[in-house]
């Protein structure tokens, strides 16, 4: 007797259920591969936005004064993760020059986003230099800003203090970094 189906109907019966078994594996693994490349795209969309985030961070820091090359370096981690990795010696750093005094500091319209008739405004209320809105503090800014009418936000949108103090201290290139290029 041979083991074999008996005629080609019954060959089909028995190959039957394997395939409806391997189509079901089969979809269910597309189904894993589709998810595992979905959430590989969400990581990477995630990393891609952490990285640009601590970019950011760090120009903000850097504005600020608040990283050194010793502190960024010496923040990598060894390998293993016990300590963070010894950083390499620093060469001292070459003496800066004095920065470029400014050509108007005490001209209003020199802060970006103060015009002619914004510095006659504030003229009536008794600033006439950059030094004096340098000068502000928060709430002497914040009662200056309620008198400003159509004018009232523009303070703190465009910076004012933070480009007075830099305009105050005669540092062209801190500010032309932070605000753009000065007089353009």
């Amino acid at each position: 007797m041979s083991s074999g189906p008996q005629s080609p109907n019954q060959a089909i019966d028995i190959v039957g259920p394997i395939t409806v078994t391997h189509v079901v594996l089969m979809a269910a693994l597309a189904l894993a591969a589709i998810l595992a490349i979905w959430w590989g795209t969400v990581l990477r969309r995630r990393r891609a936005e952490a990285e640009q985030q601590m970019e950011e961070d760090f120009t903000v820091a850097e504005e600020h004064g608040a990283t050194t090359p010793a502190t960024v370096q010496g923040m990598d981690e060894s390998p293993t993760g016990n300590a963070p990795a010894p950083a390499p010696a620093i060469p001292a750093p070459a003496p800066v020059a004095a920065p470029e005094a400014l050509p108007v500091a005490n001209d209003l319209t020199t802060i970006k986003g103060l015009g002619p008739k914004l510095a006659t405004t504030l003229g009536e209320h008794g600033i006439t230099s950059v030094a004096q809105i340098a000068a502000l503090t928060p709430q002497a800014a914040a009662e200056l800003d309620a008198k400003l009418g159509a004018f009232k936000g523009r303070m703190e949108r465009d910076r004012w203090i933070e480009q007075a103090k830099l305009l105050s201290a005669g540092d062209r290139a801190a500010y032309e970094a932070a605000f753009g290029k000065l007089g353009g």
